[in-house]
């Protein structure tokens, strides 16, 4: 079999650090690897209901979201993992109960503490407004979630939250205090092994590109790993290659170093 498969996180791999926004030669560097007959996928942190509408509108196969909690492929849900009602409604009162700061992700609405005056969190809802991302409150009675994220130091003595639910949940740091919380069996790289077994497409085939920690379960499973220029150096450290940075064409640099574009 020919055809490969390949992943893209999303900010700082195909959305510019600088602008957010994705420039004309990476759109064009992904048409031209699926028009040589290999399928391109987005592989992201965000829930469906965060990705903006250019990302949806550009044309890719697939995408994997929520660090592997909802699948799709050209149109159709193929897989998807939500957090069941009663463990969302002692997560909530846990993070009411310790005053936790956190953005709960779901796969059509994303969840606020709406008391919150933590600067980021009130920031990223800012943000999300303005994009019309669909808001509610952690006191929705029809709330639904995936995964979550969080400011605060969850590790730290006294905190008791994460003793609690590390069995249920993993977790992962992103430096600064920001923390993403995932379902246990749930990452970016168990949705590349879903879809390869599904598509049936040899693991040799696979490509990945990123660059920050959530995308180290995917850098490390597949074959072929791609850091963007402007990853951190523990990412460089350990992939295939490192191409160049997201503002100087590095998907195309880096589809053009596999063979994948002319």
């Amino acid at each position: 079999m020919n055809t490969k498969i390949i992943f893209f996180d999303i900010d700082g791999t195909i959305l510019s650090h600088r602008s957010g926004q994705i420039s004309d030669s990476t759109k064009a560097a992904i048409k031209k690897a699926q028009a040589n007959g290999h399928l391109a996928f987005i592989n992201t942190g965000r829930t469906l209901a965060e990705i903006d509408s250019e990302i949806i509108e550009a044309g890719f196969d697939g995408l994997v979201c929520g660090c592997g909690t909802q699948i799709i492929y050209h149109g159709t849900e193929l897989l998807h993992t939500s957090i069941p009602a009663d463990l969302a409604a002692m997560l909530i009162s846990d993070l009411k109960d310790q005053k936790i700061e956190a953005v709960l992700e779901g796969r059509d609405t994303i969840y606020y503490n709406f008391n919150s005056t933590h600067p980021i969190i009130l920031k990223i809802m800012k943000y999300q407004q303005q994009r019309n991302v669909n808001i509610k409150s952690w006191d929705d009675k029809e709330l639904s979630f995936d995964k979550f994220c969080t400011w605060d130091d969850i590790l730290e003595s006294g905190v008791f939250f994460y003793d609690k639910y590390k069995d249920m949940f993993d977790l992962i740091d992103r430096n600064d205090r920001f923390y993403e919380i995932v379902p246990k069996g749930h990452s970016k790289a168990t949705g590349i092994q879903f879809l390869i077994n599904h598509l049936d497409i040899p693991h040799d085939n696979t490509y990945c590109f990123g660059d920050s920690e959530n995308d180290l379960p995917m850098l490390k499973y597949v074959k072929n790993s791609v850091a963007m220029g402007n990853a951190s150096q523990e990412i460089k450290d350990l992939v295939s290659y490192v191409t160049k940075d997201v503002d100087d064409d590095g998907i195309a640099h880096g589809l053009r170093h596999f063979g994948l574009i002319d």
